[in-house]
Order: C-alpha cells, then sequence, then structure tokens
C-alpha cells in the first residue's frame, strides 16, 4: 500500500501526495450533489455564479457539497441534493432519482460527485444561495439549451462540464427517466 503524504492542511483542502502524485482532498466533505432538475413546465433549472478559481460567472447544475455542515452531518446524499436544490434555486422536487456517479476530477482529488434527476420542480423558496454567493436562477427548455449555453458562451460565461454530463446520461437513459 502506498504512503500518503500530506503538503498542507486547509480549512477546505489538504494537499496529498502518493507515489509523486499531488492531489487535493476537502478536509470539510465527503462528495459533491449536481442535480440535472426539470420545472413542472419541462424547463432545465440551471444556475449561474462568478467562480474565484476561473475568475468568471459560470453556467451550472445546482450542485453542493455533503456533509460540509456540522447541521447536515449524517443526512443523506439524496437529502443533501434536494436541500441543494432549495438553497440554490428555491425549487423544490416532485422526485428525486440517482442519474450517475463520476469521479469530479480524477487526476486532482479523490471527491466524486452524485447526480441526480430533479423532476417536478415547484417554485417554494426564495433561493439565490447561502453566505453571499449569488445565484442566479434560468430556466431553459430542453430543445433550447444548446442554443442558451452558445448565446452564454459568446457573452464570456463559462459554460460547467457536468451539465454536458448530465444531458448525456439523460439522453442515454431515454425517455424511460424523461421528466414527466
Amino acid at each position: 500500500m502506498a504512503q500518503i503524504t500530506s503538503h498542507h492542511e486547509g480549512r477546505f483542502l489538504s494537499l496529498r501526495e502518493i507515489n509523486d502524485w499531488e492531489f487535493v482532498t476537502r478536509a470539510n466533505a465527503t462528495g459533491v450533489v449536481g442535480i440535472f432538475a426539470f420545472t413542472t413546465d419541462q424547463q432545465v433549472i440551471l444556475v449561474e455564479q462568478y467562480r474565484r478559481p476561473v475568475k468568471s460567472r459560470v453556467l451550472e447544475i445546482c450542485a453542493g457539497l455533503i456533509g460540509d455542515e456540522e447541521d447536515f452531518a449524517n443526512e443523506s446524499i439524496t437529502d443533501c441534493a434536494s436541500r441543494e436544490l432549495i438553497e440554490e434555486t428555491g425549487f423544490t422536487a416532485g422526485k428525486m432519482s440517482p442519474l450517475l456517479n463520476s469521479p469530479t476530477a480524477a487526476g486532482m482529488t479523490d471527491e466524486m460527485t452524485y447526480f441526480f434527476l430533479a423532476e417536478g420542480c415547484v417554485k417554494t423558496g426564495k433561493g439565490g444561495g447561502i453566505g453571499g454567493e449569488d445565484i442566479i436562477t434560468h430556466l431553459v427548455n430542453l430543445e433550447d439549451l444548446s442554443h442558451f449555453m452558445k448565446t452564454k458562451e459568446q457573452a464570456g460565461v463559462l459554460v460547467d462540464s457536468k451539465i454536458h454530463a448530465c444531458l448525456g446520461a439523460f439522453h442515454l437513459l431515454g425517455q424511460a427517466n424523461a421528466p414527466k
């Protein structure tokens, strides 16, 4: 078994090394949830926010950390996804189903992202995030999503690859799991 060397312990991230390969782990969370959400009117719910590491606004699916707050340390991954959807967008899902699981960035971190399909979402709260996240919610018809993303890119907004991953998984699953 390879020895793990710890180079730095930060408040949120830790820098580690195994056999000359540096990577990071989250010091304050056990993973990530990502939510590919649809309203009852079949619109995709996306969020946009400024991300400091890339110095740009980014168009994303709703997402959040698992177990990053003491009050939610023992919540299930599905409950975390439901909570994050409400916090960021103000929408509550009628149904929350697992979509896929994937390493977040396998060459950089051991973190896993657990993706969910949220169906029948209805507005029940304000959204916008917590702690000054300044999240903008976008509702986009699925057939207009490609054009919407291109328009955002042309305006200088980065488009997160998790949108494409969820679209691919959604289409691979076919209409059996299409929002109803």
